[in-house]
């Protein structure tokens, strides 16, 4: 095995532990550790791809956003308190940093405005539906 291939598992399989210590700490983010593991995860290993993707993990949080269907209101509003929380603390430490607080205002509205209209927003009972189409076409 590759020292690149190597890289990237470890990569991945830190970026899974934090993205499910993200689940229960508003501190960290999900989402980008998610997607973080799932691009090193495609790059080293398809054993560890698979896995991934069968996780909960994934599933509760990018399985529809990724297939380009949405993300359920609940998702959404999920990634968004946690970037909300994240940034304020950010913005609260840089008191003395006048620009490094207009930047994060600007990125957090920019995230904001991304999902709330450039993330379709589906029903929980449509992101079950994708997901047993999706299960059902791979079965066959």
């Amino acid at each position: 095995m590759s020292v690149k291939k190597i890289f990237y598992i470890i990569l991945g399989l830190i970026s899974v532990a934090l993205g499910a210590i993200g689940t229960a700490f508003p501190i960290l983010p999900t989402v980008p550790f998610l997607l973080l593991a799932t691009f090193c995860f495609a790059k080293s290993s398809e054993r560890l791809n698979r896995w991934f993707f069968g996780t909960k993990l994934y599933q509760d949080n990018l399985e529809t956003f990724l297939k380009g269907r949405g993300m359920t209101k609940t998702a959404k509003i999920r990634i968004i308190t946690i970037v909300t929380i994240t940034m304020a603390i950010g913005f609260l430490l840089m008191k003395n940093v006048p620009a490094g607080r207009v930047l994060l205002a600007v990125v957090w509205v920019f995230h904001l405005i991304y999902f709330r209209f450039g993330v379709r927003t589906i029903s929980e009972e449509e992101a079950v539906r994708i997901k047993i189409e999706e299960h059902a076409d791979v079965t066959e």
